[in-house]
């Protein structure tokens, strides 16, 4: 009964480019659609050939995304190539409330601010077991040109500053058995100390009525 009425989780996995998260991702959501839900961002961009509104984004104009900015609304944004990007706070609040882990695939950056709004944020960051496995991802991809390339191995070198403001590191060396890794950890979390402080209240109230029928 307890399970059933669990709050989700706030997970936020950060990585890489050429990590392998999204794959990751998609693969963890397969296997548990009953379990996790990926956060949906709002952007300002236009939507491309065949993306759905409330399925790869929420499309707003430019106006609508910065009245969000002033009233609260998003956990966190940014901007890229003049357009915003942001995390809808209503959306992740209702799945959480739903008892579903919501995960947000994001950069540092913004990890750490959804970590100010939401303390009890699960930080995930995940990477390839070397760099030069990371290097030979990129390049397996064959849609990048070698500047790019380089440009996100100078990108990586910086991200991994950050690494250890994360909770728990996923190194991607098989899908199957990183899938199951992740899996483990969010649910392990479920059973942590501290958010688990209103069932120990519970049980600590019983415990003492019982006590007094004695």
């Amino acid at each position: 009964m307890r399970d059933m009425e669990r709050k989700g989780i706030l997970i936020v996995v950060s990585g890489f480019s050429g990590s392998g998260k999204g794959t990751l991702m998609k693969e963890l959501l397969a296997r548990y659609p009953d379990t996790y839900a990926l956060s949906i961002s709002a952007t300002t961009r236009n939507p491309r050939s065949g993306e759905q509104e409330g399925r790869e984004y929420f499309f707003k104009t430019r106006k609508e995304f910065e009245k969000m900015i002033a009233k609260g609304e998003l956990i966190e944004y940014a901007r890229y190539v003049e357009n915003y990007y942001g995390t809808p706070r209503e959306y992740v609040e209702s799945k959480l409330a739903e008892g579903k882990d919501v995960i947000l695939e994001i950069e540092i950056q913004g990890a750490l601010k959804v970590r100010e709004a939401f303390p009890d944020t699960l930080l995930l960051f995940v990477t390839p077991p070397t760099a030069e496995e990371l290097r030979s991802r990129l390049v397996g991809r064959g849609t990048e040109t070698m500047d790019v390339i380089r440009s996100r191995m100078r990108r990586a070198c910086e991200e991994a500053e950050g690494m250890d403001r994360y909770d728990y590191l996923i190194i991607n060396d098989n899908l199957e058995q990183c899938v199951m890794r992740m899996h483990a950890i969010i649910q392990g979390e479920h059973d942590r100390i501290s958010r688990n402080r209103e069932f120990m209240e519970q049980i600590r109230a019983e415990l003492v009525s019982m006590k007094g029928e004695d």
